[in-house]
């Protein structure tokens, strides 16, 4: 019953598009273990590509987010000051949110009518 619990609350949790992608990735690479560089693939279809700096810090801020929100396992070395986050795994909870993700329909960009 608790983990009913915790799912409704994921379930109902705002994720971003980035996060959206990562979740998806991992769940269709279908290992145990996705490094990180994968994910930088999100942004080769992107019109404003940040920097690669800023690309990375985004990728592991929106990481360290789904681990807190325990979507996902993050695996690496973790220092006094900063977490190193190599690969990540989902977890069972995560299966369920990203299966609930692809059941939705995306919306096609149609330009609006005026």
């Amino acid at each position: 019953m608790t983990f009913f619990v915790a799912f409704t609350i994921i379930k109902d949790m705002k994720l971003s598009d980035l996060q959206k992608f990562i979740i998806k990735k991992v769940y269709v690479r279908g290992k145990s273990r996705v490094p990180r560089i994968v994910f930088v693939d999100f942004y080769n279809h992107k019109k404003n590509v940040p920097t690669k700096k800023m690309q990375v810090n985004i990728i592991t801020q929106s990481l360290e987010r789904l681990i807190e929100k325990g979507l996902v396992i993050g695996y690496g070395k973790k220092t006094q000051d900063k977490l190193f986050i190599e690969t990540i795994q989902l977890t069972t909870v995560g299966k369920k949110v990203v299966k609930d993700l692809l059941k939705k329909q995306t919306p096609l960009p149609f330009p609006k009518k005026k």
